[in-house]
């Protein structure tokens, strides 16, 4: 039994063998006929064969790879194993995917997963310490330059920069940096052929410069205005009008909003607000903002005799300089370095100049942690409080009633423990009147008035 049983194996590769030489004799005459007929084409079973072998290689190729990986890698193998366990035992498909994705890289000679990484990255930067219930307010970042847009300008970058690192931190001077970038961008605009500066620059030159800015940080009041009163003066031109006529009207356009509504603006305001200031007054402010400076510094150039009381930010503590400018300016300055104690100090003023960073529809006000604080006491008091403010930083269309809705969460303060808003909302009630460009001679309007001031002052600016 055992000598038929070995045998039987070893008659069957022969008669195999066999039936496949004689196969390839038969075959012979057909295959030696053919080259002299068409020496380059394959015949199918010839195909097949070497499509055959093709796959057989690069499967060898895979495995020799796979094994490579795993044995020059096998930490990432042993924490995919360990997360497969505590899941509850579902993971060896986790694991041959995770075995499968090294390979892949490594054979192709890419970088593994590396958008995944920058997204990780990106997703961490994101305030990581603040509350649920408080993500939506946002944050300035700094965007990396190789993850902007490619059609972003280099003026551009580097406004986006100083505003995420708060080099720029002022509405105004935001604004006018924005505004003297964008003379850059449309100095060195050129129209496509086939195309106009009317129908062209918006969607694809203009809109990538505002995208980069706002991920940099949300945009303020101002820069918002001047961005929709920018696209209604493009919107403006004639489809035929010519590109250097196009862009020399923008140019002027940007020349005269900052000399209108930011230079001329300041000027006025602080001339308004200085005339509102009599002999022996005594004006209360907080924190040190450009309007209110300017303001108290050329009441002292008019020759008015009168008291200061600066009420500082507890974190910021930038009143010490605006402390320090009046009392060289020979001002009598009293001097608190936060909020405490504040109802005897507002109870000892006249009047109380705030400086806003916009006002929203309803006519709330806008501007740095604790000015609602300042306004509230002084309403309670019976001291009017005057709010300085361009008209550039009016918001037509939102409305707010908290401090939560728009705001921003101060990157420097934003701990596990607490985090901090830049900014607060005064509600109308609080304010006494809003003093603009627009008046003289010390008044000031109501500040649910702003929606006919800006109907009458900015249809020319688009015209």
């Amino acid at each position: 039994m055992s000598g038929e049983s070995n045998g039987a194996p070893a008659g069957a590769p022969n008669a195999a063998s066999t039936a496949v030489d004689s196969t390839k004799k038969a075959s012979a005459p057909s295959n030696a006929a053919a080259p002299p007929a068409n020496p380059e084409k394959l015949t199918p079973a010839q195909l097949k064969a070497k499509a055959k072998a093709e796959k057989a290689a690069r499967r060898a190729q895979v495995k020799e790879a796979r094994a490579a990986a795993a044995a020059a890698a096998p930490a990432p193998q042993e924490k995919g194993a360990a997360a497969a366990d505590g899941k509850g035992g579902k993971p060896k498909g986790k694991q041959d995917g995770q075995s499968l994705a090294v390979p892949r890289a490594s054979v192709s000679g890419r970088r593994p997963s590396m958008h995944r990484v920058l997204e990780k990255e990106k997703e961490q930067d994101v305030r990581p310490n603040v509350l649920e219930c408080f993500s939506h307010v946002p944050t300035a970042k700094r965007i990396p330059l190789s993850q902007a847009h490619k059609d972003v300008h280099p003026a551009v970058l580097a406004v986006g920069q100083m505003m995420a690192t708060y080099a720029l931190n002022d509405s105004i001077a935001r604004l006018k940096a924005m505004l003297l970038a964008f003379k850059k961008v449309i100095e060195s605009y050129e129209t496509p052929k086939g195309s106009s500066l009317s129908r062209h620059f918006v969607p694809h030159v203009l809109n990538p410069q505002i995208e980069y800015l706002t991920e940099c940080r949300p945009m303020c009041f101002a820069m918002g205005n001047a961005i929709r009163l920018l696209k209604g003066k493009i919107n403006k031109f004639d489809i035929d009008t010519p590109e250097n006529e196009a862009k020399e009207a923008l140019l002027e356009w940007v020349d005269f909003v900052i000399n209108e509504r930011i230079s001329l603006a300041e000027y006025a305001i602080a001339l308004n607000a200085a005339e509102s200031i009599h002999e022996g007054d005594t004006i209360l402010t907080y924190g040190r903002h450009r309007l209110v400076e300017r303001a108290l510094l050329k009441a002292k150039e008019l020759g008015k005799f009168f008291d200061v009381i600066v009420i500082d930010d507890h974190f910021e503590r930038d009143g010490q300089n605006l402390a320090t400018t009046l009392c060289k300016a020979g001002i009598h300055v009293l001097y608190s370095p936060n909020l405490g104690g504040l109802r005897p100090k507002v109870a000892a003023a006249s009047n109380v100049f705030l400086g806003g960073e916009g006002i929203f529809a309803n006519g709330s006000m806008n501007a740095r942690s604790g000015t609602a604080d300042v306004a509230m006491a002084a309403a309670n008091a019976g001291v009017k409080v005057m709010v300085l403010c361009e008209s550039i930083n009016f918001d037509r269309d939102r409305v707010s009633v908290d401090s939560m809705t728009y705001n921003e969460v101060d990157p420097e303060r934003n701990t596990p423990d607490f985090f901090r808003v830049l900014y607060d909302n005064t509600h109308d009630k609080y304010i006494s009147g809003v003093m603009t460009e627009f008046e003289s001679g010390g008044g000031s309007s109501p500040a649910q008035a702003i929606l006919a001031l800006l109907r009458k002052q900015e249809d020319p600016l688009i015209a």
